[in-house]
C-alpha cells in the first residue's frame, strides 16, 4: 500500500514546473482571448486562471503546501475579474490585488512555518 504524499516546501524545480505550466495555460487562454475579449493576453483573468491551474498542477505533482492556498485564491480573484470584465459585478481592483498579494505572502509564510522540509544529505 502506498503512503499518501504529504505537503512539502517549494523547491526551485517545483517553482519552475509551476511557471512552465502557468505559461502554457496562459498562452492557450490568450489564444482563446482572440475570440473572447475577457481572456485577452494581458488581462488579469487570463493571468490569474493560468496561475491557478499552475498551482493545481504543482500541488498534484509536488504537493507544495502554499498551492493549497494560492490555487483557490487565484481562481476566486480570476472569477471576480471575469465577472467585472463582462460587467456582471463592479469590484475595486486595487483591493482585489492587495488581497491576492496578502494571500500569497500568508501562504508562503505558512509553508515556511509548517510544511515538512525535504531531507538533505546533511540531515541524515
Amino acid at each position: 500500500m502506498t503512503k499518501p504524499a504529504e505537503a512539502c516546501c517549494s523547491s526551485p524545480a517545483a517553482i519552475c514546473y509551476w511557471f512552465i505550466v502557468s505559461l502554457v495555460v496562459w498562452g492557450v487562454l490568450s489564444l482563446l482571448g482572440i475570440y473572447w475579449r475577457p481572456l485577452h493576453a494581458p488581462s488579469s483573468v487570463a493571468c490569474l486562471f493560468a496561475m491557478a491551474i499552475g498551482c493545481l498542477a504543482n500541488w498534484l505533482k509536488n504537493r507544495a503546501f502554499h498551492c493549497t492556498i494560492t490555487a483557490p485564491l487565484f481562481l476566486v480573484a480570476g472569477v471576480a475579474f471575469l465577472l467585472a470584465g463582462v460587467r456582471v459585478i463592479n469590484i475595486n481592483t486595487i483591493l482585489v490585488w492587495r488581497l491576492v498579494v496578502i494571500g500569497i505572502v500568508a501562504a508562503f509564510l505558512l509553508e515556511w512555518r509548517y510544511a515538512k522540509r525535504p531531507t538533505t544529505y546533511r540531515d541524515r
